[in-house]
């Protein structure tokens, strides 16, 4: 591979030799153009012959930011990088720009050593100058650049994190005050209770507040597990085990963890899952997570005695597509891409228990398994959530 430092120092060692040439020919080693390249370097050491000159050869896909820099727009081509002014020959006809053009190069040569043996610093140094160091350094500044713009993106998610975590503690300092004042009076009241005469009263009372406290309680743990979640995962990699999964059985078990409550709130829930669907590639643990994220979310946004549906289609043959279907209040359109942002929350959902991180999490898990999830839906006439996952082949 050429080193870019030795431009520089071949052109420093020879600017006192004015009948110095120095040529890159940048090449492609595709079998198309090997005859192409065998021929117009035999062209090139023929020439040498009768006048000496330092040649480079450069294959472009091991130095494409030379290309770049050079600004080459097709190949084979012969940069004449010095003396001054740089000139490039590029296309399938090279050698007959070369015959072309070499007699001028010699000539140009002849009268700059009969000009007092002028060097290239004294005639234009700035340009002479300019051209060694630019060339010289540009891939060391290339990877610097990409160095740069890599630590801004970085600094800028740094920075988005700590905003994000500052939004997120002073929502949990004021979410958790609620169910920690609710759960500290039913557990002060349950202390009071011992003073009721009445055994049966007493107890019925108790019972009472014990739910209530539990309640709370679970309240304030499925917050710090949010939390948590979203901590571990928010920008990390998900460690995806893929198997081959049975996807009647895996929506079967994503919909007994929700049974409950769906029955807590009186809710109508359908299912279209054909038994004969083709298996999927997929995590088992991640893939039962999201449809059980987004079944829970059509649970809270459904009013009691709404409908639910969970359906699957074999869409192509490389995808089979999950749906989750509510009667909900429905997404505004602006916002339907928004929701899967891991800090973005719809204004109704303020009072709601949660942070918005659940949609995000599913967007994570579908694109780790090369799908795609979005959704179906406008105001008054709830949403249908769906995802893509790999067919199993």
């Amino acid at each position: 591979m050429l080193q870019l430092y030795e431009w520089q120092k071949d052109l420093d060692n020879n600017n006192s030799d004015n009948s110095y040439l120095q040529l890159l020919l940048f090449v492609d080693k595709r079998p198309s153009y090997r005859k192409k390249i065998q021929l117009i370097q035999a062209y090139l050491e023929d020439l040498r012959l009768e006048h000496d000159f330092k040649l480079d050869v450069i294959e472009i896909s091991k130095q494409p930011h030379l290309v770049e820099y050079f600004k080459l727009v097709a190949t084979p081509a012969l940069v004449k990088i010095s003396p001054q002014p740089r000139q490039i020959l590029a296309g399938s006809n090279l050698i007959g720009q070369l015959e072309t053009w070499w007699p001028r190069w010699q000539n140009s040569l002849q009268n700059m050593s009969g000009e007092n043996s002028a060097t290239l610093e004294q005639l234009d140094p700035v340009i002479e100058k300019s051209l060694i160091k630019s060339t010289s350094y540009s891939d060391d500044l290339i990877k610097l650049s990409d160095k740069v713009f890599s630590l801004q993106q970085e600094k800028e998610e740094l920075l988005e994190q700590l905003r994000f975590k500052e939004q997120i503690l002073a929502m949990l300092a004021h979410d958790l005050r609620s169910p920690l004042t609710a759960a500290s009076l039913a557990m002060e009241t349950l202390e009071l209770s011992e003073d009721y005469e009445n055994t049966e009263q007493r107890q019925q009372l108790r019972q009472k507040l014990y739910l209530q406290s539990k309640q709370q309680v679970l309240i304030m743990k499925r917050m710090i597990s949010d939390l948590l979640e979203a901590s571990t995962s928010a920008n990390s990699k998900l460690k995806v085990r893929p198997c081959k999964l049975n996807v009647y059985s895996l929506c079967q078990d994503a919909i007994a963890q929700v049974k409950k409550q769906l029955k807590a709130k009186s809710q109508i829930f359908k299912e279209d899952i054909p038994q004969d669907i083709p298996q999927i590639y997929a995590d088992p643990e991640l893939v039962r997570q999201l449809l059980v994220n987004l079944l829970d979310n059509a649970i809270k946004y459904t009013p009691e005695g709404g409908e639910i549906s969970l359906s699957v289609l074999h869409r192509t043959s490389q995808k089979v597509q999950f749906s989750v279907s509510d009667t909900g209040p429905g997404i505004p359109p602006e916002k339907q891409e928004r929701i899967f942002e891991g800090h973005f929350r719809l204004p109704r959902d303020q009072e709601k228990e949660g942070y918005g991180l659940g949609l995000a999490l599913c967007r994570k898990i579908a694109r780790a398994h090369y799908g795609q999830i979005w959704v179906n839906s406008s105001l008054g006439n709830g949403s249908c959530f769906k995802f893509t996952l790999p067919v199993y082949r």
